[in-house]
């Protein structure tokens, strides 16, 4: 642990100085970090989902190097470039047929703002400024900036302090919890009651990432579509955990072909090297929106478009159906007999997201510890343990990580 580090600076959701400890990291490659004192641990958790190449990659570091050579970055206000146009081609390409416009912001919580943002004013400019509410399932996290802070879990999510100051949404029952017809009903009296009042419905599709990695029916994402369209309420997608891959369809929202109004992509865009995320939405909603009043200083980074653009052609050129199923396999066969387990409440599997849910608090100082002492890098908080790995990462790598896991289970 460095001193400096402890005493000053803040980590995500931690106090100075820091509860647990911080591990200084030295380099990374393919799906190692390298520690200081020579530890070289597996990262089980894609730098929290980005680095689904890995580490060090020799196609990405060739991307920004190119790009470093011509420029940087060039601010997007009045002028354009080459990367920003072909990602935005590809996004176009690669996502539902409806969405045909791209906005590109420099994190996954300021696309949320965006998409919000699109919603309140496509009402605003159709005389409707009434509908400016937002509805959305409860376990939701969708980033850490004020207007994503009041899409997530009111109760139980990260950000219940800031409660007071929030504006207050509508809330429904989440269909991992409820069946999805009592979800879908729930869903429909609210809207039935509520909708002059909002604006658009906002989900993470099949699974909630941050507030819980709860995992439900796309079923219910069609159903939650067509009561929206029959509400006149705009449907807005989170697939900044889900997309690129990660559930084992290209974008979570391919289990059903559900066609939202508006989608946000982020983390794995740029395979974890640069941050960048994306906002897209349909000819209607732009037309209607007009100048949309959002204009972030590192809009379109050069590079970051850059190795965005490498990282997709790399996906996509490679066999990543097949790791993901490999890996979804491999999970089953080792993590789902935990179910078993007294110590154990749930685990939930899907494509390259395992997570193992327990019935008291795991305790991070010591689990970190453990888990590096066997190899592997895992974050867990609450009651989670989860990993959700490179999709390069080879059966070797993984059944460490599981082995590990069952270890903390065990020893917990």
């Amino acid at each position: 642990m460095d001193t400096f580090d402890h005493q000053h600076i803040w980590h995500p959701y931690a106090k100075i100085p820091n509860e647990t400890s911080t591990y200084l990291v030295e380099s990374a490659d393919d799906v190692y970090l390298n520690l200081s004192g020579g530890k070289r641990v597996i990262d089980g958790m894609s730098s929290w989902w980005s680095a689904i190449h890995g580490y060090n990659h020799p196609v990405l570091n060739k991307a920004v190097e190119l790009q470093l050579g011509k420029m940087s970055h060039v601010m997007f206000g009045g002028l354009t470039h080459k990367p920003a146009i072909d990602l935005a081609k590809t996004l176009v390409e690669i996502t539902p047929e409806n969405l045909t416009k791209v906005f590109f912001t420099d994190s996954g919580s300021v696309s949320v703002e965006v998409a919000l943002k699109m919603a309140l004013q496509y009402w605003q400019n159709k005389k409707q400024a009434d509908k400016h509410k937002f509805i959305t399932i409860r376990g939701g996290y969708h980033g850490d900036t004020f207007g994503a802070m009041s899409v997530c879990d009111p109760d139980n999510g990260m950000h219940h302090l800031f409660s007071g100051v929030l504006p207050k949404h509508f809330f429904v029952k989440t269909p991992s919890v409820v069946s999805v017809d009592e979800a879908l009903q729930d869903l429909e009296l609210t809207l039935k009651q509520n909708s002059n009042s909002i604006a658009a419905m906002i989900l993470e599709p099949v699974v909630q990432g941050a507030g819980g990695m709860r995992i439900y029916s796309p079923q219910y994402l069609t159903q939650a579509k067509v009561l929206c369209d029959k509400y006149n309420v705009l449907f807005i997608l989170d697939e900044i955990a889900t997309g690129f891959g990660r559930t084992g369809e290209l974008f979570a929202l391919e289990y059903v072909d559900v066609e939202p109004d508006i989608l946000c992509l982020g983390k794995a865009l740029t395979g974890g090297y640069m941050s960048l995320a994306a906002t897209l939405t349909t000819d209607n909603v732009a037309n209607t929106v007009g100048t949309l009043m959002h204009g972030p200083t590192f809009m379109a980074n050069p590079l970051a478009c850059a190795v965005a653009n490498a990282s997709i052609e790399l996906l996509l050129s490679s066999a990543w159906q097949d790791n993901i199923a490999r890996i979804e396999t491999t999970f089953h066969a080792e993590l789902a007999s935990l179910k078993q387990n007294n110590k154990v409440k749930d685990v939930r599997i899907l494509g390259a997201i395992a997570v193992v849910e327990l019935h008291d608090d795991i305790g991070v100082e010591w689990t970190q510890e453990r888990l590096i002492e066997l190899g592997v890098w895992l974050r867990p908080y609450g009651k989670l343990l989860y990993t959700m790995p490179p999709f390069t990462i080879k059966e070797n790598e993984l059944l460490t990580i599981t082995n590990a896991m069952k270890v903390i289970v065990e020893e917990t």
